[in-house]
C-alpha cells in the first residue's frame, strides 16, 4: 500500500499543473507582423483545447507601433486582428508597448493584456487594455481600458479571491493635494463586470 502511495506522488509530481496545446515547433505568419517584431507572445485565447493557440505580436515600422493577433490553423498563424485598423489600443502616436496575458475573466482561457504609452504635453498619457475573443462573434475586441497621465504599469496576479490585475502608476486625489508616485488598484472580473479597489484610475469599460 505504501509503494502504490509513493508511486501515485511521484507520478502526481511528474505531471505538469496545467495541460497546454503544443505549439508547432516551425510555424510562420500569413500575412507577416508589419516592420520589426518587438515582442510575441504566445497566449490561449479561445481555451487550451489542441489547435487552439494564439499569438499576440508588436512591432514597429519607424516610429509606428502595430498589435497584430493570430490564431493557429496547422503550422501556419492567421491574421484575426490588427491594430492601427482596429484603432484599440494602438490607434494614437505611442512610443512604447508591452503585452502579457492571465485568465482574468475565468479559467482557462486567456485575455490579452496591452500597455501603451502616448507622448504629449509634460509627461503625456498612458493606459492599460485587455482584449478577449469573443466565441460567438469569433472576434477579437476589448473588454477593458485604464487611462492615466504619465505612466502605467500592469501585471497578472493571484491571491485569495483569485487572478487579478494589479495595475500601477501615479495618482492625484481629486480636489486634494494627496499624490502617491506609485499607487496600485486591483481589478476583478466578477459576474460579468469589472471592478477597482481603490478606484485610482478611470475605466472605460469595452476601450
Amino acid at each position: 500500500m505504501r509503494r502504490l502511495g509513493l508511486a501515485a506522488l511521484a507520478l502526481a509530481l511528474a505531471l505538469p499543473a496545467v495541460v497546454r496545446a503544443e505549439e508547432p515547433p516551425h510555424y510562420t505568419f500569413a500575412p507577416p507582423p508589419p516592420g520589426t517584431i518587438v515582442q510575441s507572445l504566445l497566449v490561449y485565447l479561445a481555451g487550451e483545447a489542441m489547435h487552439s493557440q494564439w499569438r499576440a505580436v508588436l512591432s514597429k515600422v519607424a516610429a509606428h507601433w502595430y498589435l497584430s493577433i493570430y490564431a493557429i490553423d496547422e503550422t501556419t498563424y492567421r491574421l484575426r486582428y490588427q491594430s492601427p485598423k482596429s484603432a484599440i489600443p494602438l490607434g494614437g502616436p505611442v512610443d512604447v508597448a508591452s503585452l502579457t496575458s492571465g485568465e482574468l475573466m475565468g479559467p482557462a482561457v486567456q485575455q490579452l493584456v496591452v500597455t501603451s504609452h502616448t507622448p504629449g504635453t509634460g509627461c503625456g498619457s498612458a493606459r492599460v487594455d485587455v482584449l478577449f475573443f469573443d466565441a460567438a462573434m469569433q472576434i477579437v475586441m476589448p473588454t477593458l481600458s485604464v487611462r492615466n497621465r504619465c505612466r502605467l504599469s500592469a501585471r497578472v496576479i493571484q491571491d485569495a479571491a483569485g487572478t487579478a490585475l494589479a495595475v500601477s502608476g501615479p495618482y492625484s486625489a481629486p480636489g486634494s493635494h494627496a499624490t502617491a508616485s506609485n499607487a496600485t488598484a486591483i481589478l476583478r472580473f466578477h459576474n460579468g463586470t469589472w471592478s477597482e479597489m481603490p478606484r485610482y484610475f478611470p475605466i472605460v469599460t469595452g476601450g
